[in-house]
């Protein structure tokens, strides 16, 4: 079990400050698609060079010319690289074969799928790397989470790693570790701590003991 942090409301300097105080915790560290429209993917450019022993997850949430846009975000040293699975197969295979071709991963976010168990099965047969159940923002708000969709998947994929995301805080991260997902991506449960390495710190143990 992996853990990511999600980085979606800084500029690029304040991203390189915020992973230099939790670093030796989290695994991935993810450009959220905020950074990547305000910055561009300079933003995975700058992270990499910065924490070349991170793994480097650029979100482009990516809906059309999958291969084309893993191509740019290989370019830039991303080692992740987010695909929607709302978007078509073709979309998907296309993303996949750049992604072999540049050894880089593909992680398949399933924000919006209303059918998450089929849809789950047909991108698992595509060959991707991940597959993630993610409650957006707008949606948090609204007390949702991703808890039972990750039951779903994880009875629904055979191939793929599975990940969660989505409000994901230190009192409820024990409900999630139960699940064994692969990949625990956490944002403001860490970026809006008091003590940012102390939340990361505690939730790299749990995962760890998990």
């Amino acid at each position: 079990m992996e853990l990511q942090l999600a980085l979606d409301l800084v500029n690029i300097p304040e991203a390189i400050q915020l992973v230099k105080e939790v670093e030796q915790y989290i695994d991935v560290v993810e450009i959220g698609t905020p950074v990547v429209i305000n910055e561009g993917l300079r933003a995975v450019k700058e992270m990499k060079e910065a924490f070349p022993n991170l793994k480097v997850l650029a979100d482009l949430k990516i809906m059309d010319a999958g291969g084309y846009e893993i191509m740019k975000a290989s370019e830039a040293g991303a080692d992740i690289i987010t695909v929607l699975g709302a978007t078509d197969d073709a979309t998907i295979k296309g993303a996949v074969e750049e992604a072999k071709k540049q050894q880089k991963k593909i992680l398949v976010d399933m924000i919006n799928v209303k059918d998450i168990e089929t849809r789950a099965k047909e991108i698992d047969a595509l060959g991707v790397d991940y597959i993630c159940v993610h409650t957006g923002y707008d949606l948090q708000a609204e007390g949702k989470n991703s808890f039972e969709e990750l039951t779903t998947i994880k009875h629904a994929v055979q191939n793929a790693k599975t990940a969660i995301a989505g409000g994901i805080k230190l009192e409820t991260l024990p409900e999630v570790i139960k699940q064994k997902p692969d990949l625990v991506i956490v944002g403001g449960g860490i970026t809006g701590a008091e003590n940012k390495a102390s939340a990361a710190s505690k939730m790299k143990q749990l995962i760890t003991q998990g």
